[in-house]
């Protein structure tokens, strides 16, 4: 059959559809097992976390009674907690926790302890089998003890200080000021994960409606910008090849290392950091060479690969006024010889992850995900900055600042939770945050993220191509006037 003017015939075009509807089937179905419970289940936004004592409560002689009142928000409530005081000495006597729901009387919990086994400072954890029926239900935790006497009994702990709402702390019957050091863990459900099927189906709809309508457009003549985009790649795929090689080889031209380059920086800047920071600052992060080298190896790629898009239509003037092919190509070569870069760099953080015993989880597949959408990010960012460099040359001095700004407002060699609440605003814009921590999640963790981080991921990788391609269009014809 022959080719149209759109340089695709309608047996190839439905031959290359069908492969990408039954990848889209096949990837769908291998993104529920690999995302596995954290697709359904996320830690509970509920949680009560224990506070830092400051002070005992009572000793649990016979007769005491410690009292913690408290309404949760945890759909499905997994496990409590209690911390203890044994004033440095061996106690005796029993000790009995109960978990009541007040409302029905129902005993959600009733274990004895021996004071003899429980240290000071010691946390007990108490675990219940995915309970679902009490959130927002009341609930009192008592502590008492049958047979413990006066100078050999433990003594739950508390804080002073704090205020739990919906909550009150009664001592031997009289409420009084202050939290019971304890905690209140489970896990809530994710709605969109709950009825993933349905979103993968509605998915199906969609994109057949969209692989249909392209098909239709091809019959009939009518212009697309996805149709465009499939014929100038075809087109001018040797081009491209060779513009990515001669970029990656002249990073490392009559360099005595060459590309074993790309697998050296990051364990060296890692190492710097790792001396700096985890001595210097302490921080107190786990697994912290892995930690630092996936927020190295992320804001690498980001940095380079939109430093040398930057220069992509400036630096091929002498090409683009001689040889004709679509001007988008020259950033996205850039973005792609980086790639090659960003996957070499991959290996030093995979034998990083496996010295600190770290061992390949199925999660580690979904890396795949973030990458790719920082490529698309990069590439908007890249097209963005390409533009403003044609009629902007001081852009390229601006971005260097911007770049150094950038990396210290990601959380690479430091924790989020060091930052001031009134600076939160400066993570949830930061679209590296999200790129970083979905690796660290897959590779420190060893689990998939929760589905709210896969479409902020997205967001801001299509929100950026959009921008950046819609700029890069409106203004390409006018390169040549400035180059």
């Amino acid at each position: 059959m022959s080719k149209t003017q759109q340089g695709f015939s309608t047996r190839e075009l439905k031959k290359i559809f069908s492969i990408v509807f039954v990848a889209y089937i096949v990837l769908a179905v291998a993104f529920y097992f690999l995302a596995g419970e954290q697709l359904r289940y996320r830690d509970s936004r509920g949680n009560i976390e224990m506070p830092v004592a400051n002070a005992a409560t009572v000793e649990l002689t016979a007769g005491s009674v410690v009292e913690q009142q408290f309404t949760p928000k945890i759909q499905i409530f997994e496990h409590i907690s209690v911390q203890w005081s044994g004033f440095n000495r061996v106690n005796h006597g029993t000790v009995n926790v109960q978990l009541v729901n007040t409302a029905t009387q129902e005993a959600l919990l009733d274990q004895n302890l021996q004071a003899d086994q429980i240290t000071e400072g010691q946390v007990t954890t108490f675990d219940f089998p995915a309970l679902e029926t009490v959130c927002n239900a009341p609930l009192a935790l008592r502590i008492t003890s049958p047979d413990a006497v006066a100078g050999d009994a433990l003594t739950p702990v508390m804080k002073t200080d704090a205020s739990l709402e919906n909550g009150q702390m009664y001592i031997n019957g009289q409420a009084v000021a202050g939290e019971l050091a304890f905690s209140a863990t489970g896990r809530d459900y994710i709605w969109t994960g709950l009825h993933y099927w349905q979103f993968a189906a509605a998915g199906a709809v969609i994109l057949a409606a969209l692989l249909l309508m392209l098909l239709h457009k091809h019959k009939t003549g009518k212009k697309s910008l996805i149709l465009n985009a499939m014929v100038a790649l075809r087109r001018y795929h040797f081009l491209i090849k060779q513009l990515v090689d001669r970029d990656f080889k002249t990073k490392y031209k009559r360099s005595v290392l060459g590309v074993f380059w790309s697998f050296l920086n990051p364990l060296l800047n890692m190492l710097v950091q790792y001396i700096v920071f985890s001595n210097l600052f302490r921080f107190d992060i786990p697994y912290f060479p892995v930690y630092l080298l996936c927020g190295n190896v992320i804001f690498n790629y980001f940095s380079e690969s939109c430093g040398m898009a930057l220069n992509s239509i400036t630096g091929n003037a002498s090409l683009i006024t001689k040889v004709y092919m679509p001007k988008y190509i020259y950033p996205l070569t850039r973005i792609l010889s980086s790639m090659i870069n960003l996957l070499i760099s991959l290996i030093p953080l995979a034998i990083v992850a496996l010295i600190m015993g770290l061992w390949p989880t199925k999660a580690y597949i979904l890396v795949i995900y973030p990458l790719i959408c920082l490529a698309i990010f990069c590439l908007g960012l890249g097209m963005l900055l390409a533009s403003a460099m044609v009629f902007f040359r001081d852009i390229q001095f601006l971005w260097g600042v911007l770049v150094t700004i950038w990396m210290y407002l990601t959380p690479i060699f430091y924790p989020v939770s060091i930052l001031e609440e009134h600076l939160a605003w400066v993570v949830n814009v930061n679209p590296l945050y999200y790129y970083v921590t979905f690796v660290r999640s897959c590779l420190i963790d060893g689990i998939s993220p929760e589905p709210i981080m896969y479409a902020k991921c997205a967001l801001f990788a299509l929100g950026t191509l959009i921008v950046g391609a819609s700029v890069f269009k409106k203004t390409q014809d006018r390169f040549v006037l400035y180059l």
